[in-house]
């Protein structure tokens, strides 16, 4: 099996490593579930390629998230649900369906036009899927759509942006900063208590608080954190580099030296 630039075989290859008897051990028990995962880590090492500007590594990294797809088609073909080209001409349909303003009558919109378009297309869709049903949509809350697979910081966003549609929401970020301030109170009190329940769900709704800052300065705080921890990762290689240099190990340093370390690594990124 040679590779290729053609579609068709990277699905002949992932067929193949599927085939009982001749194919990947591995390969062949992964389900749905099993392989879910990888779908949503391949995503992010997407995005972190991205970060990095490094467009060799966002080709392997699509390729990788691509392979996810293929996977699960094959999957879901060997269950007899749906194969890759339904997958394709799901979206394609979906596509052409959602911009009339590009594939039908071809009038000009604005970007705020067309998120109204969309929105109103996304309804009609609905409706129809419950037609097909046999029954009638069941109403649900304004948060419902919000997918609960997402990660928690950027759920918290969506679910926050979802309920400022109906004015429930703060109309300063200094108010939410307050409101952190607040929370941070209440972990204290928890903390004092040494009550793990009660810390637990005081860390959660500060971290909630948080992502409500962010999202009221225009910050993703998924962004954010990854790119603090990637500045985490610099500081402590400058640490764990210095100590080398000196002929010694993390083990052989104290807190007071590897804090001026780390103090030494922030003034370096800053000259």
């Amino acid at each position: 099996m040679k590779p290729a630039r053609d579609l068709a075989r990277l699905i002949e290859i992932m067929a193949a490593l599927r085939t009982p008897g001749s194919g990947c051990p591995w390969d062949l028990e992964q389900t749905f579930a099993t392989i879910a995962p990888y779908t949503i880590e391949e995503a992010y090492e997407v995005a972190d390629a991205i970060e990095r500007a490094d467009w060799s590594d966002l080709t392997d990294e699509l390729g990788d998230l691509l392979l996810q797809v293929v996977f699960h088609a094959r999957i879901a073909e060997e269950a007899g649900l749906f194969a890759f080209p339904d997958v394709v001409e799901a979206i394609t349909t979906k596509l052409v369906r959602r911009h009339p303003h590009v594939f039908g009558d071809g009038n000009a919109l604005s970007p705020e036009e067309v998120k109204a378009s969309w929105g109103r297309i996304k309804a009609e869709e609905k409706r129809l899927r419950a037609a097909r049903r046999g029954g009638v949509e069941v109403a649900k809350g304004l948060l419902a759509d919000v997918p609960a697979a997402l990660p928690g910081l950027t759920r918290a966003v969506k679910l926050q942006a979802k309920a400022s549609t109906v004015g429930f929401d703060w109309n300063d970020a200094r108010l939410v900063l307050a409101k952190i301030k607040e929370e941070i109170a209440e972990f204290e009190e928890a903390a004092d208590l040494k009550d793990p329940d009660a810390m637990r769900g005081e860390i959660g709704d500060l971290l909630f608080a948080v992502a409500n800052l962010a999202r009221h300065v225009d910050v993703d705080p998924e962004d954010a954190v990854r790119a603090t921890n990637a500045k985490f990762e610099r500081r402590f290689a400058h640490i764990e580099q210095a100590l080398v240099t000196q002929g010694r190990s993390l083990d052989d340093a104290t807190l007071s030296e590897m804090d001026a370390l780390w103090d030494e690594a922030k003034r370096l990124e800053r000259s």
